[in-house]
């Protein structure tokens, strides 16, 4: 049977809840991970876990995994690199975990897969953008979301369909940011669009109404930023003060969390983001896992949440055409594989760095997370331009 038609058979289980009758009796195979349950990812450490539990009870549900229970083994690594590093050396040498999943944030991620290709132990990347990450020759890392550099194509894109050129460009000092802006700098030059302002700022700043003024004088049309919650929030909110009002704002993470609209309410309206998943889009499978997982955890899942269970379906499609826990035929099948999990299309270079995944564009609309690009996916178009602060 070929890799498609085997991981289509097997795809076609993925939502049912049926126990098998003969569940394993062996001891379970674990799965470790670190998560990050404080500290600054902790909002989308906690959501990947969610997903990642989620995921296991789903494979227990339909029979187990090459006939035993998975067993998921998570320490809190508190938002922190060095200590992510620590506890990936401990699951793998003292908890013995049998298959690894990558933390949040490319960050964590870095320093987490440096432990797991020490040990030649292949680790699906659960939330992680970053292709530094993918650009130091090794074997073990396996990437599930869309490379950063790409998550700021669409709203350039159709930026320029309405004929706008001048692009103010802002992100913060840390890896995914950096590289969202650095791909939104290779992606204008080659839609012809000018950069007229680009600046960075310490990672967790909220102060910017200096940036702000200083961006003004360069009077953009296009507004787009590599941020986070806390970051993109206090930009919008000083940015109604200053008056600043681009035709088109797009940012990256901040949008897409509920918190977004909760803290800004109608000054949020009209901000795009671009995202990974979205719970209200038609993107397959979205409906019945987004109907699931509020059931269990009484929330609607995000991307974050989506980041933890697309891991664990790629992991498990790995397993499963390996036939075994042996690390060296779980990497060739994780290397070689070609699936649809819940996030989008997994493929990858010989790298480990994703090929097929998507971006997405979601904008606030009458207080509410709508999916707008592409428009094969999209509920509703893109409400556009973005309506100045003076006219609210």
């Amino acid at each position: 049977m070929s890799v498609w038609a085997f991981v289509a058979a097997w795809l076609g289980l993925w939502c049912c809840h049926i126990p098998h009758a003969a569940a394993a009796q062996e001891d379970p195979i674990k799965v470790g991970v670190t998560v990050s349950l404080a500290g600054k990812y902790e909002k989308p450490g906690r959501a990947e876990l969610e997903g990642l539990q989620m995921w296991a009870a789903d494979v227990n549900a339909r029979g187990a995994l090459l006939g035993r229970k998975v067993e998921l083994i998570y320490h809190d690594d508190q938002s922190d690199a060095e200590k992510s590093a620590e506890l990936y050396e401990r699951l793998i040498t003292q908890d013995k975990v049998d298959l690894l999943i990558g933390p949040y944030s490319s960050e964590l991620t870095m320093v987490a897969s440096s432990v797991a290709e020490r040990h030649q132990f292949p680790m699906v990347a659960a939330g992680a953008a970053s292709s530094a990450i993918w650009e130091r020759g090794y074997k073990n890392i396996f990437q599930v979301d869309a490379g950063a550099g790409i998550y700021m194509d669409l709203p350039l894109g159709f930026a320029r369909e309405q004929g706008l050129s001048r692009v103010a460009l802002i992100h913060a000092e840390s890896e995914f940011p950096r590289e969202v802006a650095a791909g939104a700098r290779r992606e204008a030059a080659a839609l012809g669009m000018s950069i007229v302002f680009d600046e960075a700022y310490a990672e967790g700043s909220t102060e910017f109404e200096g940036l702000i003024q200083r961006m003004l004088k360069t009077e953009p049309e296009v507004v787009l930023g590599g941020t986070y919650l806390g970051d993109s929030v206090a930009f919008v909110r000083q940015a109604k003060r200053a008056g600043l009002s681009p035709k088109l704002i797009a940012f990256t993470v901040g949008p897409a969390l509920p918190e977004f609209g909760e803290a800004l309410g109608a000054d949020a309206e009209g901000v795009l983001g671009a995202v990974a998943w979205m719970r209200g889009g038609s993107l397959p499978m979205s409906q019945d896992f987004s109907y699931r997982y509020k059931e269990k955890f009484g929330h609607n899942a995000g991307a974050h949440a989506v980041y933890g269970y697309a891991a664990g379906q790629v992991l498990e499609a790995g397993v499963r055409l390996a036939g075994s826990l042996d690390k060296g035929l779980i990497r060739e099948e994780l290397r070689e594989l070609k699936f649809r999990s819940l996030l989008g299309r997994y493929q990858v270079d010989e790298r480990g760095m994703q090929l097929g995944k998507s971006v997405y564009l979601m904008q606030w609309q009458d207080g509410r997370r709508r999916l707008v690009l592409p428009e094969r996916y999209a509920r509703n178009p893109v409400e556009y331009p973005f309506k100045p602060w003076s006219e609210r």
